[in-house]
């Protein structure tokens, strides 16, 4: 076999690979001799076939075996012997030609193909030493934790029938009917419908027309949905909502004790207290921990500066460029809106996905070298916290994890990303800062300002590419449903 290299242009590389025709030959009498003793063929005793009809009836099919395990295995192999290693999967091209490949798979002529790709840089790690950060803390009042614990107790809170009218804060019970132009509309409709006024969970107007009614009545409220609804076929129309109250309920008082604990599945107050606390401090603490990653992020790009494989960055590009795109098409929004143009977005997007592939290359070349693992513990608890998002379809979820190699490596990545970010932590010069909850939160504000829009990168399944810049990412905000009513999900996320 010969392997020659017809491109050597900073990343890229394009190799031919030739195997002689005797060799593919002999390849092909190894297999026919390995079936000789196997096949059944009319006429001929077993083990008994003339070598030539062997050939005749099994020689195409066993070649083109021969041509698929070469193909399949050979580049691994090719790229290991030259001490190389792919950004992506190698592209292999090979004659289109009819004849020619009649040819190869008759062993009258070499089998040649060509490989295409692009080799991950050399990545020469610098002392880390010198990476000072500061990790911003806050201690959690007790009147932060009641004020929270409040909130719990509201959204526990008891109502009891009144007779009298609807005022602000008492639930209303109903059913109704959305219609535009008329019609009812998909999702207008529903039965048993629990709103507490003034809770602004309903469409601008909804609630205000309500204010007032008894139990019993009947009434047609008339409203008009955002011009930027998520629903484009309800966006800025006028609907009607035949309502029908069921039930006035004033609010009880609320009060935290170990009654409402036990209401809520906990065995006290001072319990419910704690889990409060606990609670407020993750939140903090992802906090803190997503700014302080930034911090190292932003020290490691100022540290490392080199060509990155196109194929990898083209890649992350695409996937943040489809999410902005998604992002604007259901807010309704223009990059004018956002201040800028379509071609400076993408200038700021194409060096943002340069910046997380250089950083992923990085990070995965610090954890090489520590030793970081994902075990197969954490995979199994990040796979079952996946699982616990989509209930019911649990199996089909696992089906796709086992039959898709990159979706596990999708899992995998920011594991890995986490646990070098760790193991960094422990060699940096990390300085606590005590901070207020306000500077925090206005901090973090500032900083998102300027990370506005920029999606959340895709995961590679390349193993050196595993680990991007999550940091820079940011989650979507609720987007408010079709109908005037949240769900149940909606409501037990508040």
């Amino acid at each position: 076999m010969q392997v020659i290299e017809t491109l050597a242009e900073g990343l890229k590389r394009e190799i031919k690979v030739v195997i002689p025709a005797k060799d593919m030959q002999d390849k092909m009498n190894e297999r026919l001799a390995d079936v000789k003793d196997k096949v059944r063929i009319n006429g001929f005793r077993p083990g008994k076939v003339p070598a030539a009809h062997l050939k005749k009836v099994y020689g195409k099919s066993i070649m083109a075996d021969l041509v698929n395990e070469i193909v399949r295995e050979q580049p691994a192999a090719i790229l290991s012997s030259r001490g190389e290693k792919s950004a992506t999967q190698p592209e292999i091209a090979m004659t289109e030609d009819k004849d020619e490949a009649d040819k190869i798979l008759a062993a009258e002529q070499d089998f040649e193909f060509t490989l295409s790709y692009e080799v991950l840089p050399p990545i020469e790690l610098k002392s880390v030493k010198g990476i000072k950060v500061t990790r911003e803390v806050i201690d959690i009042s007790d009147d932060e934790v009641n004020e929270q614990v409040l909130k719990v107790a509201e959204s526990a809170r008891a109502y009891e029938t009144k007779t009298g009218k609807a005022a602000n804060g008492d639930r209303i019970t109903m059913d109704y009917v959305g219609k535009v132009d008329g019609e009812a509309f998909e999702g207008g409709t529903d039965q048993g419908a629990e709103l507490v006024l003034g809770s602004g969970r309903f469409i601008p107007g909804f609630e205000d027309q309500l204010v007032g009614v008894k139990a019993g009545a009947e009434k047609t409220i008339t409203v008009t949905f955002p011009a930027d609804y998520p629903a484009k076929n309800l966006a800025g129309k006028e609907a009607t909502f035949d309502v029908s109250v069921k039930e006035v309920a004033a609010p009880a008082d609320v009060e935290i004790n170990d009654e409402l604990a036990s209401k809520l599945g906990i065995e006290s107050a001072d319990r419910l207290k704690e889990i409060v606390r606990g609670q407020i401090e993750s939140q903090y603490g992802s906090l803190t921990r997503q700014k302080l990653k930034r911090q190292i992020l932003d020290q490691l790009d100022e540290m490392y500066k080199f060509e990155t494989p196109n194929s990898l960055v083209d890649a992350e590009y695409n996937g943040i460029w489809s999410q902005v795109n998604n992002d604007l098409a259901q807010s309704g929004k223009t990059f004018e809106d956002e201040d800028t143009t379509e071609e400076k977005a993408r200038e700021e997007y194409k060096t943002l996905a340069e910046r997380r592939v250089r950083l992923g290359l990085v990070l995965s070349e610090i954890g090489e070298k520590a030793g970081v693992e994902v075990s197969e513990d954490e995979m199994q608890r990040a796979i079952y916290d996946q699982l616990r998002q989509y209930p019911g379809q649990e199996k089909q979820i696992l089906e796709f994890f086992r039959s898709q190699p990159g979706a596990a490596a999708s899992i995998r990545a920011p594991i890995f990303e986490e646990k070098v970010i760790d193991h960094l932590l422990t060699e940096i010069d990390v300085t606590d800062k005590k901070v207020t909850k306000e500077e925090l939160l206005a901090e973090e504000e500032g900083e998102a300002k300027a990370e506005t829009k920029k999606a959340a990168p895709k995961k590679k399944a390349a193993a050196k590419a595993e680990a991007t810049d999550a940091g820079e990412g940011e989650e979507a905000a609720p987007k408010k449903k079709a109908a005037p009513k949240k769900k149940a999900a909606d409501e037990s996320a508040e």
